[in-house]
């Protein structure tokens, strides 16, 4: 070939390595610009485990920019959203969580909306944002709160736009700022109860674990129905594996303890933080108040302990007329044995929730007439007619999920490690 031959095949050769390369480095970029999808499935050589995967969603889907909906939820300009909430006005704040804080806006074209502005815009947060688009979009079902679009991913600030549920969360209304309206009767908690249990049954079924249930994530309307609000932290749950593997996060006093201690994520995980839900429905207490007994401070040991001692009616909000009305007293004692199934320490003695909603849908059907109320636990009837109420005696006592409560005295959403 000769010299100059073989000085243009190096040349060749050389450029070829260039763009080789090029090509990885921006791989790596891209991929550690953008979140993992949380519905990445991978193969795995267990059916009882699933790692997360680290492999990015493609890249068509982050670069919304070119287009007006991502996900199939709509792409708002950040302006529209400056102007709606009266840029970001903090009389129109409405509440904060863990990732950002929401504000009342009203779009160009009439609609109340309520406007999530994500706290700060790093890898972390970006991956919670794209996880809640993508969560939201998979879904529709009336207990669950509308997402009606987000902002571009590389917009000024990560927004996401929802419908406006005008009424607070359960927990304002029982030990918050609206906690002294009278209008959370026990009927009212009890459909509360019922329409939480149908839209996390709901997700279930699609493959979803929520992972931050609580009583500040249960939305009301005017009417007082539900909607489950809150998805940054959900996951898509792949249906041939027992368990996802990964580091607990949640919120104090909600979270499993079998989660927190073993790092494994189920279908129960929700049922457990549910049942601490229908403990605030019962009590009108906080899941985590460190102004309480030192073993009480944690809602859960509360309920355990007065179920266990036969003192439920120490743990009764008084406002519900426990030891007066019988058909309140039928129905909260069922529920209080429905919840200490799902607050089990091990999650193979939780219910489902598909089960935990039969279960409450019968108790909503007792009337005043019937002499005994039967839990649904496999256990001893309990005859509330007695002054013994008697519940699960058979079932042995839960470890105390010490682990996952007294250490902790935060009440903002956290990620532990």
């Amino acid at each position: 070939l000769g010299a100059a031959g073989v000085i243009i095949l190096i040349g060749i050769g050389t450029l070829c390595v260039r763009q080789h390369r090029r090509k990885k480095i921006v791989a790596q970029l891209i991929s550690r610009d953008l979140p993992t999808s949380p519905s990445s499935k991978v193969p795995t050589t267990s059916t009882t485990n699933y790692s997360q995967s680290n492999s990015s969603y493609s890249t068509s889907k982050y670069d919304i920019e070119r287009g007006s909906t991502y996900f199939g939820a709509h792409v708002f300009n950040y302006e529209e959203l400056e102007e709606a909430t009266d840029n970001f006005n903090p009389s129109k704040q409405l509440g904060e969580g863990g990732f950002g804080t929401v504000y009342y806006g009203v779009l160009r074209d009439g609609r109340v909306v309520a406007v999530k502005r994500l706290y700060e815009n790093n890898f972390k947060r970006v991956d919670q944002y794209m996880n809640e688009i993508e969560i939201l979009t998979l879904i529709l079902h009336p207990n669950l709160v509308k997402l009606y679009g987000c902002t571009s991913r590389r917009s000024r600030e990560l927004l996401l736009v929802y419908e406006y549920i005008p009424n607070g969360t359960v927990a304002d209304h029982l030990h918050g700022k609206r906690s002294n309206s009278g209008l959370l009767t026990w009927h009212v908690r009890l459909r509360i109860a019922i329409e939480t249990a149908t839209a996390l049954a709901y997700l279930h079924r699609k493959e979803i674990i929520h992972r931050d249930v609580k009583s500040n994530n249960i939305l009301l309307d005017k009417n007082f129905h539900v909607k489950v609000a809150d998805f940054g932290l959900s996951r898509l749950f792949p249906n041939d594996v027992t368990h996802v593997s990964t580091a607990p996060q949640g919120t104090p006093g909600y979270v499993d303890p079998e989660y927190h201690q073993c790092y494994h994520l189920t279908e129960k995980s929700d049922v457990y933080s549910f049942g601490v839900v229908l403990v605030e429905l019962i009590s009108a207490k906080k899941a985590v108040d460190i102004s309480r007994h030192r073993h009480d401070i944690n809602l859960a040991n509360m309920a355990i302990s007065r179920i266990q001692n036969q003192a439920l009616h120490e743990l009764v909000d008084p406002s519900l007329g426990f030891e007066n009305d019988f058909v309140v007293k039928n129905t909260v004692t069922a529920v209080a044995g429905l919840a200490f199934r799902c607050l089990q320490q091990e999650r193979d003695m939780r219910p489902s929730m598909e089960e935990v909603l039969e279960a409450l849908e019968e108790i909503k059907g007792v009337r005043s007439g019937s002499d005994v109320v039967d839990i649904r636990s496999g256990t001893e009837v309990v005859d509330i007619k007695s002054d013994d109420v008697g519940l699960l005696k058979s079932i042995p006592p839960p470890f105390s999920p010490d682990s996952a409560t007294d250490k902790w005295v935060s009440f903002s959403t956290i990620t532990t490690t």
